[in-house]
């Protein structure tokens, strides 16, 4: 077996239930975002409500992790900062990034948070591949990075941002994919705390890509990894509470 798929039998619940795949049809504001995934990783814990993957953009914002530090935020006037409560320093999101915020249960997943980032990882990776992108990852760097060697033999720029935070096995936040992003905007901060290299996007290595093709990729690469997701629906932060789903839609989700 490759190294890359080591632990993808353990990332995939035994019993098959697929994971629901939200995508919000407008841009998402943090406060909302981070309440909406906590609600639902706390329903998930208790067993009230299923898993979830959920798509969003935000509007231009910095969000600091719990290793943040204060001199990492160049222009702290440039745009909102919000505190994340996820690992890791500072980074930006905004239009053109497709963020994944993931609400998956570990207990039916192994109970192993370095083969759950892993996996993370070469799921990007296996997205960037369909693309013809070489996304590769570096020890004591999460994320996944591009080399960039028509800018110096050493150069490379992270491509996609990783940030997960797991309580009760349960885990929330997750990945932001570079899309076509000003990438200007990261200039108000040292992005996860990493001056020597850059960021860049599909757009940047000449990729024009649509939204909804990366959504159909990430999807398909998700469940090589992950196991099954349910046909994707629109749906904002309030629909992530488990109020807002029927018993119909549950049982349906779980067929």
């Amino acid at each position: 077996m490759a190294a890359s798929d080591q632990g993808v039998s353990k990332l995939m619940r035994a019993d098959g239930n697929p994971v629901e795949w939200l995508i919000a049809p407008a841009q998402v504001p943090y406060p909302e975002a981070l309440a909406a995934m906590k609600a639902r990783a706390t329903a998930i814990a208790e067993g009230r409500a299923n898993e979830a993957i959920w798509l969003i953009e935000h509007p231009p914002l910095y969000t600091a992790g719990t290793s943040a530090k204060i001199d990492d935020l160049k222009s702290p006037g440039r745009f909102p900062v919000f505190e994340a409560g996820r690992g890791g320093q500072y980074t930006y999101h905004g239009p053109g990034q497709r963020v994944v915020y993931l609400m998956l249960d570990l207990r039916e997943r192994g109970r192993d948070i370095r083969c759950f980032v892993n996996g993370l990882e070469h799921w990007v990776i296996d997205t960037l591949a369909h693309f013809n992108i070489t996304g590769e990852i570096r020890d004591g760097r999460v994320g996944v990075w591009v080399r960039q060697p028509e800018k110096g033999p050493l150069v490379e720029a992270k491509i996609a941002a990783i940030g997960v935070r797991v309580s009760r096995w349960v885990s929330f936040h997750g990945i932001s994919l570079n899309i076509s992003p000003d990438l200007s905007h990261y200039d108000g901060i040292v992005p996860c705390g990493i001056s020597d290299q850059g960021v860049t996007s599909f757009e940047d290595l000449g990729h024009i890509v649509a939204m909804e093709e990366i959504d159909t990729v990430l999807r398909q690469c998700f469940t090589a990894r992950f196991g099954p997701a349910a046909l994707p629906r629109p749906a904002m932060g309030a629909d992530l509470a488990p109020d807002a789903f029927t018993k119909t839609e549950e049982a349906a989700l779980c067929a």
